[in-house]
């Protein structure tokens, strides 16, 4: 992997990472742009102890344009894009319309291939492998930020997810917390910790999983299946089978090995609703440890915690969506309407060819 940071012409970074090493990225943003200006500020919730991010400056944000003026394309034939470079690998630059900004944090964005058509499904093993690079180098630098606590990898694709751009990409979040999420599974770390003499509870739920039905496939280094209490009608964790905290703890064979379990996955997931149906929307979502400090989590490490995916899909059948509603909005208690061994069969029934 080759990597070359630049700056656009707003001041905002740029990296290409490219597959050759002798390739050389040296296009200039010659866009008449001025400094980005964000607002971003970081509320607390008192009664509930999280935090949410203000962003009123995203409201101007670029919203579904046509593909001709896809700002993740290359630029070429006279159109500049958010790419100065004609053609590209993958490359990561600040996002331009930020949820977090300076002391609040950082927002990238991710792009996969400069195939405006093309999915994450499309690409080569070689080029997802770069893609996990991009991931680990990006979370390897983000940590350093001295306001950032924890790194987020991922990827909305779909229409129904909310996605304002068609062309593959997804973003990275550098938050100055610890998630809500991550909090909840640290507690639950520190506790089963505690209550069971260190016995370790990411270990305790994986040795459970390979024992019952809900396996989707499984390698050498990784295993994928339905969780028993999974929230989302058609559900995926990803599990490397060593237990590591972050991406950048990934070993050679892990990380040699994702691509192709990764995009079984992922064309599994095109095929959940039979031939014909438009592309499944998801939300594909990395886990790692937080970079900061865990003291208030009893006992709990980072080597404790386990990276992990999560893929999932509002899509509950057919032409039918997974809204959001009273008992899940409003108190965070799921219902889900597809029972997990069910997922976890039709998962493995569509198995690519």
């Amino acid at each position: 992997m080759k990597k070359t940071s630049t700056r656009l012409a707003d001041g905002r970074e740029l990296i290409y990472y490219d597959l050759r090493d002798d390739v050389v990225r040296d296009a200039v943003d010659r866009r008449p742009l001025e400094r980005t200006v964000t607002t971003s500020q970081i509320r607390q919730d008192v009664l509930l102890g999280d935090s949410v991010a203000i962003a009123s400056h995203r409201q101007g944000r670029t919203y579904h344009p046509p593909a001709d003026e896809c700002p993740l394309c290359p630029s070429r034939d006279g159109r500049l894009s958010e790419i100065p470079d004609s053609s590209y690998d993958v490359v990561v630059f600040e996002n331009r319309f930020p949820s977090l900004a300076g002391d609040s944090g950082r927002c990238e964005v991710v792009c996969f291939t400069s195939d405006h058509n093309a999915s994450f499904a499309d690409l080569t093993e070689e080029q997802a492998g770069l893609v996990l690079d991009a991931w680990t180098d990006r979370t390897a630098e983000l940590s350093h930020l001295p306001a950032v606590e924890q790194v987020f990898c991922f990827e909305n694709r779909g229409a129904e997810i909310g996605v304002t751009l068609g062309h593959p990409h997804g973003q990275i979040y550098a938050y100055p917390f610890t998630t809500p999420r991550t909090a909840l599974m640290l507690r639950s770390l520190a506790a089963h910790k505690e209550a069971t003499g260190g016995e370790n509870l990411f270990d305790a739920v994986l040795e459970r999983e390979l024992a019952d039905e809900r396996i989707v496939l499984q390698s050498d280094h990784w295993v994928a299946f339905v969780p028993y209490a999974a929230h989302w009608p058609y559900e995926v964790h990803l599990y490397p089978r060593r237990r590591v905290p972050d991406l950048l703890a990934l070993d050679e064979a892990a990380r040699t090995e994702f691509p192709k379990v990764y995009l079984e996955l992922l064309k599994r997931f095109d095929r959940i609703f039979g031939e014909g149906e438009p592309p499944t929307p998801y939300i594909a979502a990395w886990h790692q440890a937080p970079f900061g400090t865990l003291d208030e989590f009893d006992g709990v490490t980072r080597d404790d915690f386990a990276l992990h995916l999560e893929l999932f899909t509002i899509r509950r059948t057919s032409g039918k969506l997974k809204f959001l509603a009273g008992s899940e909005s409003g108190m965070n208690v799921f219902i889900n309407d597809v029972p997990p061994e069910a997922a976890a069969r039709r998962l493995r029934e569509v198995a690519s060819s």
